[in-house]
């Protein structure tokens, strides 16, 4: 049977989802605690793989398993075996057919910009702390030039191993509460550094360091050289990954930590 998840991490301390030749990664440490509950090897599948820093509040998983557990046993039984900054949220099993990367319709990120005079202990984890004025009227005006399907070379990373820089841009929303700015962008997939990329350009604007038509320029020149700093990967999270409704996977719960 296949068996698809929900969980959220903490990225602090990973080298990413993806399990890597050294260092700490969410995939190798929840295939783990999988196989020890289903007593067999399995291997995990993740929606996408989240870099070094980045962190999470739904990344969807699959496996496929011969074990025959109850939803709540597999939940208690990986959680149980897993560190403090993983928490499966949810288990359900679903269709063969179903995959947690190919069956995705689209994805969302929000990236958070604490702007205040001092840094920020409470939220250096999760936030980019900058002590700029930050005006979004433009860096949401600046944002609707990167809407649709467009060749966005200028913002991946040097390694990207994807096969094409084509993807399809859906919305870009910029909301503030007092101090904190999320900038929040959803597509159909997403680049290697891609969203981290894009909020270098509109931190940028914002700022008055650049004008607002920069960004339409960056976007036709595909020339990453060219595209400014990335932002730090510790503002940056995964909030959503949507699939057809015939899944009928959970809804997305509330979650505390999307404004801290």
């Amino acid at each position: 049977m296949r068996i698809a998840l929900g969980l959220e991490y903490d990225g602090t301390d990973f080298v990413g989802w993806q399990s890597q030749r050294d260092g700490r990664s969410v995939q190798d440490l929840l295939t783990v605690a999988i196989a020890t509950v289903a007593d067999h090897p399995v291997t995990v599948f993740g929606s996408g793989r989240t870099d070094a820093g980045v962190h999470a509040a739904q990344q969807i998983a699959h496996f496929d398993t011969a074990a025959s557990r109850e939803p709540r046993q597999w939940l208690l039984g990986i959680n149980s075996r897993l560190p403090a900054d993983i928490a499966v949220q949810w288990v359900k099993e679903v269709k063969p057919e179903f995959d947690a990367r190919r069956s995705a319709l689209w994805r969302r990120y929000r990236y958070l910009l604490r702007l205040r005079g001092t840094r920020s202990a409470l939220s250096r984890r999760r936030a980019w702390w900058l002590h700029d004025s930050m005006d979004c009227g433009a860096m949401s005006a600046a944002g609707a030039a990167w809407l649709g399907e467009n060749d966005f070379s200028a913002f991946r990373a040097a390694g990207c191993r994807s096969s094409t820089p084509m993807r399809r841009l859906i919305s870009v929303g910029i909301h503030r509460r007092e101090s904190l700015i999320a900038l929040e962008f959803t597509a159909n997939a997403f680049l290697q550094h891609m969203v981290r990329n894009l909020v270098g350009v509109l931190v940028e604007i914002g700022t008055g360091r650049a004008a607002q038509s920069w960004a339409a320029e960056v976007l036709a020149g595909r020339d990453r050289t060219q595209g400014g700093m990335a932002a730090p990967a510790q503002g940056l999270t995964l909030i959503e990954v949507a699939y057809p409704e015939h899944f009928d996977l959970p809804a997305r719960p509330d979650n505390d930590a999307d404004f801290i």
